[in-house]
C-alpha cells in the first residue's frame, strides 16, 4: 500500500512543473499554442524548477548591496545613478562596481515615483518653480534622474 502511494506521488510529480515561484502547473494546463515552443526547449533535468537549484548563488557582497539599496530607495527616493554613486563612493558604501550595478538593476524601485517624491520635496521645502526642479532632478551635481523621470515628476506635481 505504501509503495503504491509513492508510485502515485512520483507520477504526479513527473506530470508537474514547478516554477521559480513554487506554483505547480500540470502539463494539461499548457495551451496547445505553446506546444511548438515546448518542443524546441531543451529537456529539463531532474531537480530543475527549484529556485535554489535553478539560480546561481548570489555573492554576499551583491546581496548586501541590494539590501542597502532597498533601504536607500525606501527612505531617500534616489535615482538609479544616484544610488549607484552612493554605493560605490569612497565616502559612501564602498561596494564594488559589480555589486552596485547588480543592486540598482535588481532593486524593487519605481524611478518615476522617486523623482516625483524628490520634486515634491523641492517644491514644498524650497518653493522651487517647476523648471528649477527639473534642472535639479537631472543635474549631474544634483539628483541624477533621467530626463524622462524628471519630466514625469514635473508633469505630475
Amino acid at each position: 500500500m505504501f509503495s503504491s502511494a509513492l508510485d502515485e506521488a512520483s507520477k504526479q510529480l513527473d506530470e508537474s512543473v514547478v516554477s521559480a515561484e513554487g506554483v505547480s502547473v500540470s502539463s494539461d494546463d499548457v495551451p496547445a499554442s505553446n506546444a511548438a515552443a515546448s518542443a524546441d526547449a531543451p529537456a529539463a533535468s531532474e531537480g530543475q524548477g527549484l529556485a535554489s537549484e535553478a539560480e546561481p548563488e548570489v555573492p554576499a557582497e551583491y546581496r548586501s548591496a541590494l539590501k542597502k539599496t532597498q533601504s536607500y530607495n525606501d527612505t531617500m527616493h534616489m535615482s538609479k545613478a544616484g544610488l549607484y554613486d552612493q554605493l560605490t563612493s569612497e565616502y559612501g558604501e564602498k561596494f564594488s562596481a559589480e555589486a552596485a550595478q547588480y543592486a540598482v538593476d535588481n532593486v524593487n524601485a519605481d524611478w518615476n515615483a522617486n523623482a516625483l517624491a524628490k520634486a515634491r520635496s523641492y517644491q514644498e521645502t524650497m518653493s522651487m518653480p517647476p523648471e528649477a526642479i527639473r534642472d535639479q532632478l537631472t543635474s549631474e551635481y544634483g539628483e541624477k534622474f533621467t530626463q524622462e523621470e524628471a519630466d514625469y515628476a514635473v508633469e505630475n506635481l
